[in-house]
């Protein structure tokens, strides 16, 4: 029996906007707003050694924010800080967003962030009614580019690999989906135009066997992101 293509939308930097030449455009104004060093607490809370466990729920992004402002010094209501982080953040793309009404595809959202955002995305951004669910890392407890990041949204869905399209602005995550037989479009400016023509192609649905992956995959990846 034929099955309906399970669609995977990466949200920052695809649904959601929040991302300029590699810079999360949120953290513009923490220095006049907080008077927090916006590179000092980056360098802190996505440090190599720091960020992985934050986006796997083995540590909660309140705590290392918290962490930082004791090594600094700083005295700032962290509960406060994370509210305006979250609000700061949310630049939902109008135009990209609107695919999530198309017939005929599972929609769901595939993101790297941690719990609290998590549930900021699906409740305060509304995103929990445009999808049939969030898969997020801080609760999988693994994160894209993992084998398990994609196994468990195979496991939820039921479907085979070449029935899950992953939207991505990360080459490495493009990379790790095709990988497992996935179809993939990696998005970025340049290859914003042509999203409506791929989701064309994912309509029908897919058959048990003989389906071969379609991908759009340019070359080049998005430099590390940092706030």
């Amino acid at each position: 029996m034929a099955v309906q293509p399970v669609l995977v939308w990466d949200f920052d930097g695809v649904l959601n906007a929040n991302v300029v030449d590699g810079r999360f455009i949120w953290a513009d104004r923490l220095a006049q707003d907080w008077g927090i060093d916006r590179d000092d607490m980056a360098n802190f809370i996505f440090h190599p050694s720091r960020i992985g466990r934050i986006m796997r729920g083995q540590i909660t992004l309140q705590s290392a924010f918290e962490a930082w402002c004791a090594q600094v010094g700083q005295k700032i209501d962290s509960v406060a800080f994370l509210a305006y982080w979250f609000a700061q953040d949310a630049h939902p793309d109008p135009d990209i967003v609107a695919h999530l009404e198309r017939a005929g595809l599972r929609h769901v959202i595939g993101t790297n962030n941690e719990a609290s955002r998590a549930a900021y995305i699906e409740t305060e951004m509304g995103f929990g009614q445009l999808v049939e669910r969030v898969f997020a890392s801080g609760r999988m407890g693994c994160a894209k580019p993992d084998g398990a990041y994609f196994a468990q949204i195979e496991a939820w869905s039921g479907a085979p690999p070449r029935a899950h399209a992953l939207i991505d602005d990360t080459k490495k995550n493009i990379d790790a989906a095709q990988a497992r037989g996935w179809q993939a479009y990696h998005f970025t400016d340049a290859t914003r135009a042509g999203l409506p023509d791929f989701l064309d192609s994912l309509a029908a649905p897919v058959e048990p066997s003989g389906a071969h992956s379609h991908s759009v995959a340019p070359q080049g990846s998005q430099s590390r992101r940092t706030p």
